[in-house]
């Protein structure tokens, strides 16, 4: 990775947020391309190889949300949404559709490019680690293949987004562990000054609720410890 220029897809309808994103991100050394609208965002996402993109919500043509939802068809390239709406639902119905992260309007650049860098960091962990890992983590009802990143709960498979299979397998893999808020943005998401930590509620919220759809003991294995965090824990 360090000696690959990572490329970026900016995508806003304001060329001056445009132009200030990729000022930043190309004095870190990124190789940054743009998009004003949805139709071209989507398909300059399904043509080249990016390695991350930041995603305006409102755009011309096709929204942002739209956007999202059909990038995740195909990939699984990281993506923040940035928007001047920054209401829980809106964040919510955003993640839903395979966000991995939210920055609210007006917002600091550097933390954008500290965002950008964190996520980064996060999906090259995480290819090295389905380069060596080839098992399968299977517990009463809930199977996950690790090769092919599917959940299978009651022999049906559950479409999850990206940050929510990872925080399911983080949480699996270390059963009856009690992690905090703050060790779940720093480890799953990377944040280590900075996040919201509803992010880490939402995304809970979201993985018992599609879990809950096949299987309501596999839900209920996600365990909210009060004025702590959460666990797995395997219930007989």
């Amino acid at each position: 990775m360090e000696n690959k220029v990572l490329r970026i897809l900016v995508v806003d309808d304001e060329e001056r947020i445009r132009k200030l994103v990729r000022m930043y991100l190309e004095r870190n050394a990124f190789e940054v391309e743009e998009a004003e609208d949805g139709n071209q965002a989507l398909e300059m996402a399904l043509e080249n190889q990016y390695d991350l993109i930041v995603l305006d919500l409102m755009l011309p043509g096709m929204d942002g949300r739209k956007v999202c939802e059909e990038i995740r068809k195909q990939s699984d390239v990281p993506v923040i949404m940035l928007t001047a709406a920054g209401d829980e639902s809106s964040r919510i119905h955003g993640f839903e559709l395979g966000a991995d992260d939210y920055v609210v309007k007006p917002f600091s650049p550097r933390e954008l490019v500290m965002r950008v860098k964190a996520l980064l960091k996060r999906a090259q962990v995480k290819n090295e680690v389905h380069q060596d890992v080839g098992h399968v983590l299977s517990t009463h009802g809930l199977t996950i293949n690790m090769d092919s990143r599917k959940v299978i709960v009651e022999e049906e498979e559950v479409p999850l987004t990206p940050k929510e299979y990872e925080l399911l397998c983080y949480l699996v893999q270390r059963p009856d562990k009690v992690f905090s808020r703050e060790e779940l943005l720093r480890d799953v998401w990377n944040y280590q000054f900075f996040g919201d930590q509803r992010t880490v509620d939402t995304h809970v919220k979201r993985l018992r609720e599609k879990l809950g759809r096949h299987s309501a003991k596999v839900a209920d294995m996600i365990v909210t410890v009060w004025g702590v965090g959460y666990k797995f824990e395997v219930r007989e």
